[in-house]
């Protein structure tokens, strides 16, 4: 009698799947790693038609001649950290400055204000003029 099945089960696995979808989250992962800088400083780029619903309590203002002012107070550029310090301290809850740079400043002050900024974790906005 013959009661042996004359269908044979592959016990093989097919990775052709298995490899297309490891190529797919390479790609993935690829594209996103070139997105995210993780050297960036957090900076808010305001569009110039939206309008922010809470204003910030600390304003620096950098002019054309590269004089510095905080809250329209003129201050020495190597007093700057401190000056930032004693408003934002005064400010706890909100812990964001607006600068207002004129176009002709040398990007290396814009920069350092940065800087600042990023060392003693506070945001920054940075001021458009309306289109």
């Amino acid at each position: 009698m013959g009661l042996r099945s004359t269908h044979r089960v592959d016990a093989g696995f097919n990775m052709s799947s298995m490899t297309d979808l490891v190529f797919l989250l390479l790609i993935f992962f690829v594209i996103v790693s070139t997105l995210v800088s993780p050297y960036a400083l957090p900076v808010d780029l305001p569009k110039s038609a939206n309008k922010t619903k809470e204003k910030p309590k600390v304003s620096v203002r950098i002019d054309a001649e590269e004089h510095f002012s905080v809250n329209n107070a003129m201050i020495e550029p190597a007093d700057l950290e401190g000056v930032l310090k004693d408003e934002m301290s005064k400010h706890a809850g909100d812990q964001s400055i607006v600068m207002h740079v004129d176009q002709s400043v040398p990007t290396g002050l814009t920069v350092s204000v940065l800087d600042i900024a990023k060392r003693n974790k506070w945001k920054i906005i940075l001021a458009t003029k309306p289109e």
